[in-house]
């Protein structure tokens, strides 16, 4: 796969699609690598018309690893969080939002639709907020405005995501598999064969749980972005599943009505798992309906 530098770091990613049509641009979720954006559901999304760009974010799969910065104590940056104190992070959704611009600016995109997934989502919402003439459209799916208010995540969901993963690579994708059983909703099957699959593939691509670590120190450092959304005016879709036990559907909701004007999207069933399986099909052509709207 080709790679850039862009922001001082140097960027792996992946197209589909032809470039002349509309750019969608793909940000991943937390820990995890551009290849949860799976390649069936890119080229669905190609076969829209759309020209699909996914990214390893910095510190997850083949982009900059940011070593020097060493491993943060998760619990105490959680700690800081509930006592409504100031977390030092080296890096924040900021930088990683000026990642993704400046993936854009080294591929010739001056504008594209952006699209995040979880943590992805609210990179994204970053973007719109910071460099609001790069964005033809805003989808975050998932994702949350960091307001403290909203209801927190479910323990054994939140349990998943502060626990290192094992480094032997089968008792790694045994803990992956438990891990989204626990994110999934109700509503579509969990196809585990699938995950199983990827859990592989991301151990064998990269195994980096230090980089997931500084990830989420971002995360939390970044605060609450609810006041800057009502900057946006970038045309936005929100999507959400009822059933997510990691970012709650009052996240999705606290987003579209923090941005004026947005679209909202509310999947049944769906939990804080891939927009895999039974998911891609409505996903897929409410994403390319929305952009095509947009881009004429």
């Amino acid at each position: 796969m080709p790679n850039v530098k862009a922001n001082g770091i140097q960027i792996e990613y992946d197209t589909f699609g032809d470039s002349s049509s509309p750019p969608l641009l793909l940000i991943v979720g937390l820990g995890c690598q551009m290849i949860y954006w799976d390649e069936e559901l890119c080229e669905r999304l190609a076969g829209k018309g759309l020209y699909v760009i996914r990214f390893d974010n910095r510190d997850a799969g083949l982009s900059t690893k940011l070593e020097e910065a060493g491993v943060p104590d998760i619990m105490a940056a959680l700690g800081a969080v509930m006592q409504g104190e100031a977390i030092q992070a080296p890096y924040t959704l900021d930088d990683m939002a000026n990642d993704a611009v400046g993936l854009l600016e080294a591929l010739g995109i001056e504008k594209a639709h952006i699209c995040g997934m979880s943590m992805g989502a609210e990179i994204a919402q970053t973007v719109a907020i910071r460099h609001p003439s790069c964005v033809l459209s805003l989808i975050p799916i998932y994702g949350s405005t960091g307001n403290p208010e909203l209801p927190r995540p479910k323990p054994e969901a939140l349990n998943f995501f502060i626990t290192p993963p094992p480094e032997e690579r089968e008792a790694f994708i045994e803990h992956f598999i438990k891990g989204f059983q626990i994110l999934a909703g109700l509503g579509f099957p969990f196809d585990e064969e699938w995950h199983r699959i990827l859990a592989a593939q991301s151990y064998d691509r990269a195994f980096y749980p230090q980089g997931m670590a500084r990830q989420l120190v971002a995360m939390l450092a970044h605060g609450n972005r609810k006041p800057a959304l009502a900057s946006v005016t970038a045309p936005t879709l929100v999507i959400h599943g009822t059933e997510d036990p990691i970012m709650p559907v009052e996240g999705g909701k606290d987003t579209a009505e923090s941005i004026p004007g947005a679209d909202m999207l509310i999947i049944e069933g769906m939990g804080h798992d891939l927009p895999h399986s039974g998911a891609w099909p409505r996903i897929v052509d409410t994403i390319a309906e929305y952009t095509h709207k947009v881009s004429t």
